[in-house]
């Protein structure tokens, strides 16, 4: 493998952590406090990883005078009662702490998030499982534009200086995808989390895995150059 530094950077909700229950379960609440129709489920998951202001302006298009700011506030706030109750959590998905452990001992390979989630809200999730000291770089919805935007990526690599053919961007939606794509890196998409296969490879996945243990061997292919093998 080269001697260059690489730069695996990962989206949060639905690829490190399984939130879905409570985002949907903030959402409900929000909506019932201003007593609008609740969306369908897959109507929901498919807005997660945007920033809070594009999801509810996506979720809210063609409704007159749709209450985005109330509803963030709302949202906001059941999130973070959530966060405090005994009976929500966010865990993480299978083999994902230990394929951070792995990648995060090697000298030659820098992790970072990218989320649609604010900075207090990935600071919350990293804390909860003991994973902060793991990632070089943190972007979130605080300091670029929402995602599919590579405002957030192109930050990282900056901030690291990492160049962009040593980047690569895990995550689980099209969002993610299309930021990486955007951004001149490689997309790596995860096939447990919230958007369907199709749309990560629709949106220009070089790669999608099934399982955590898949991933550091995708990684060091992409990084050494081999010709990738058929998605999986």
């Amino acid at each position: 493998m080269s001697k260059s530094l690489k730069l695996a950077i990962f989206d949060c909700d639905g690829t490190l952590v399984d939130s879905q229950h409570m985002i949907i379960a903030a959402l409900r609440q929000a909506y019932a406090d201003h007593e609008l129709p609740m969306p369908q489920r897959e109507r929901l998951l498919s807005i997660i990883g945007l920033s809070l202001d594009r999801a509810f302006v996506t979720l809210g298009e063609g409704v007159p005078r749709f209450p985005v700011a109330s509803l963030i506030a709302r949202y906001k706030a059941a999130f973070f009662a959530l966060r405090q109750s005994v009976d929500f959590g966010e865990p993480l998905f299978p083999g994902a702490r230990e394929a951070i452990d792995v990648l995060a001992s090697r000298g030659d390979v820098m992790l970072g998030i990218a989320s649609g989630k604010s900075q207090r809200g990935v600071a919350a999730t990293l804390h909860r499982h003991g994973l902060v000291d793991r990632f070089s770089v943190i972007k979130t919805a605080d300091d670029a534009p929402s995602k599919p935007h590579p405002g957030m990526v192109i930050a990282a690599m900056r901030e690291v200086g990492v160049a962009a053919a040593d980047t690569i961007m895990v995550g689980d939606t099209d969002f993610d995808m299309e930021m990486a794509r955007a951004a001149g890196v490689h997309a790596v998409g995860v096939a447990w989390g919230y958007h369907p296969r199709k749309a990560l490879r629709d949106a220009g996945a070089h790669a999608v895995i099934e399982t955590f243990p898949a991933l550091i061997p995708t990684l060091e292919q992409i990084w050494n150059s081999e010709p990738l093998c058929a998605i999986t």
